[in-house]
Order: structure tokens, then C-alpha cells, then sequence
């Protein structure tokens, strides 16, 4: 399971099932779960821990120190959970100390050939990166969330669940949840109807964001009375509280 050729350090613990191709570096306090594949000429350095059922694709560099003047070889830390996929030269690098010191990638997340996630970004679960997108540090993805191909995403912006993110995009603020938003600089350009259908939002829910997305987006109103209105306008919805939580915790402010 194990290529004669790979270099593994002796403090590295490997689960049941890993395999681990050519040519591939596996350096001191990594861990890697159950049925992990490491395909060759992949670089993996510590602390990280690595989930179940994850696939790694040649020339990866995961867990490498962040690119960061301000680092001096603080311990921080990588954490990656269960079934993603990481493709071809795909980089992903450790925490600051001036951060929490941990980056976060979830679980069931897609990152294609060539992308970055840079220092402190929390990836949750069910997102897709196309190639080349690429993430500053301090960066927060929701569920479900998908940035097209060569996405620039700027420092400590979150990007909401379920948006979807243009391909070549430049994104300077937080970019709400349920929300398709293209350009450079971005600019929301309606909900991600085709993604809510996919993800089997009800018909009910897809009226309610729409309804909220009119009042907050499309109006005169100013985002704190448009806040204001949605929420007298608009009961009993999930979707649409979560969509308003967003809104009040920004502090980056919002692309509109």
C-alpha cells in the first residue's frame, strides 16, 4: 500500500486502508485516516491530520508553512476531515499564530487543479473550487458554496452558503448566502436559482429568498431597513433568518 520510493517520518500515523504513491513526502506529526490515497509526488508536512476516504493528486503541497511575513515558525496547525478531493498542485497551508492558527477544510469538498487556500480559512463542507480559484488568508466558505475558475477572494471575507461565484471574479466583501455574484469587482446578479433547485430547496423557500433578496438588493431601502423590512415581511423561514444573520454579523461589508 505503501510505494518503496515514498518517504514517510517515523511520528507519521497512517490508518487502515491508506495508500501512498512514488515519490510522495509525508513529513513529521501528520495523521491520515482510513482509506486515504496519496497519489505520487505528493508533499504533505505537519501538524496536519487528514479525515477518512480523501484522494490527494500529484504535486499537491498540503500543510506548508503560510505565506506570511509575520510567521516565525509558530506550531500551527492543518486540519482536513473526511471524503475531499484534492487535485493536481492544489496548495493549502497551516495557520499564524496571529490567526486561531488552524486552517479548516471540512468534509465532501472538491478543490480543482491549481488552487490555494491560504492561512486561517475555515472551508466548510460541500464546496467546490474550480481551477485556479484562489483564497487569502482568513477566509470563511459555506456549505455548499461553489467559486468558478480563477476566483480571487480578498482577506477575512465569508462567502454564503449556497452562493455561487463567477468564473474570474474578484471578491473584496462578503458575498451572501443563496446569491449568484460575478464581475471585478463583484456584483450580485440575482439568487442561485439553478444550485437552490439542485440542492432541493422547496418552492416555498426559493419565493421567501426571492421576496427577501427584492427588498434587501433591488429597493431604495438602506441594508439596515431593508433588514428591517424582510423580517416583518417575511415569517417562518429558515432560508431567509439565516440569509438576515449574514447580513447583521458582516464585517466586511457586503457586495450588492
Amino acid at each position: 500500500m505503501i510505494h518503496k520510493t515514498a518517504i514517510i517520518d517515523s511520528s507519521v500515523i497512517l490508518g487502515d486502508g491508506v495508500k501512498i504513491g512514488p515519490y510522495s513526502v509525508i513529513g513529521p506529526q501528520v495523521t491520515i485516516g482510513d482509506n486515504t490515497k496519496i497519489d505520487s509526488h505528493v508533499i504533505i508536512k505537519g501538524p496536519t491530520r487528514i479525515g477518512k476516504r480523501c484522494s490527494f493528486y500529484p504535486f499537491s503541497s498540503i500543510g506548508d508553512v503560510p505565506q506570511d511575513l509575520k510567521f516565525k515558525g509558530e506550531d500551527t496547525k492543518l486540519v482536513i476531515g473526511d471524503d475531499n478531493m484534492i487535485r493536481e498542485y492544489v496548495t493549502i497551508n497551516r495557520g499564524t499564530e496571529e490567526g486561531r492558527g488552524l486552517t479548516v477544510i471540512g468534509n465532501h469538498n472538491f478543490l480543482m487543479a491549481y488552487t490555494h487556500i491560504a492561512h486561517d480559512c475555515t472551508i466548510n463542507n460541500n464546496v467546490i473550487m474550480a481551477n485556479g480559484a484562489t483564497l487569502a488568508g482568513h477566509i470563511i466558505i459555506e456549505d455548499f458554496a461553489i467559486l468558478g475558475g480563477l476566483v480571487a477572494v480578498h482577506q477575512f471575507v465569508t462567502i454564503g452558503r449556497n452562493a455561487f461565484i463567477g468564473g474570474c471574479s474578484a471578491v473584496s466583501q462578503d458575498v451572501p448566502p443563496f446569491c449568484l455574484a460575478a464581475g471585478n469587482r463583484v456584483r450580485l446578479h440575482g439568487l442561485n436559482l439553478t444550485g437552490l433547485k439542485r440542492a432541493n430547496f422547496s418552492s416555498e423557500a426559493i419565493r421567501n429568498l426571492k421576496k427577501a433578496y427584492r427588498i434587501l438588493f433591488r429597493s431604495s431601502l438602506t441594508l439596515k431597513e431593508g433588514i428591517l423590512q424582510t423580517q416583518q415581511t417575511i415569517k417562518d423561514s429558515s432560508e431567509v433568518d439565516h440569509l438576515i444573520e449574514f447580513l447583521q454579523k458582516s464585517k466586511r461589508g457586503i457586495h450588492r
